[in-house]
């Protein structure tokens, strides 16, 4: 079956959300939101269809290559705008593009402020079954 990571972005998409930040809304709204995500995993282990799922941190490092002899160059910023911003995924295992698709939908209806569906756009990527081939 194919995979698919399915990429919460809160605010980024192809035409913006009208709702706050998280960090707007109050406690009653993030514990019924996380616990949305938390049925929704439960729903696809049950399912078989869940590999992974995780919220990202806000905090973070630019890491690169420094060079042979040389340690790895980290910078701690600066960083894309928050509407760019991956706020976490759900790494799903399903029988097709049009399942993944039908997750990600259920995913996007999320409770946000006032308990209403905040439909955020969430990007869906096929994961490479292979790696391409080099000739």
């Amino acid at each position: 079956m194919p995979k698919y990571l399915l990429l919460k972005h809160y605010t980024g998409g192809p035409e913006p959300h009208g709702f706050p930040p998280m960090d707007e809304w109050t406690p009653e709204e993030v514990t019924a939101h996380i616990k949305f995500q938390q049925d929704v995993g439960r729903m696809l282990t049950e399912r078989g269809e869940l590999v992974d799922a995780q919220a990202a941190s806000p905090e973070g490092a630019w890491v690169r290559y420094g060079g042979p002899d040389s340690s790895p160059v980290v910078l701690d910023g600066p960083f894309p705008e928050t509407k760019e911003l991956i706020a976490g995924w759900f790494l799903i295992d399903v029988e097709s593009e049009q399942r993944a698709h039908e997750v990600a939908a259920h995913v996007s209806s999320a409770p946000g402020p006032g308990g209403q569906p905040i439909n955020e756009w969430i990007e869906v990527r096929p994961m490479l079954a292979a790696p391409p081939t080099i000739e």
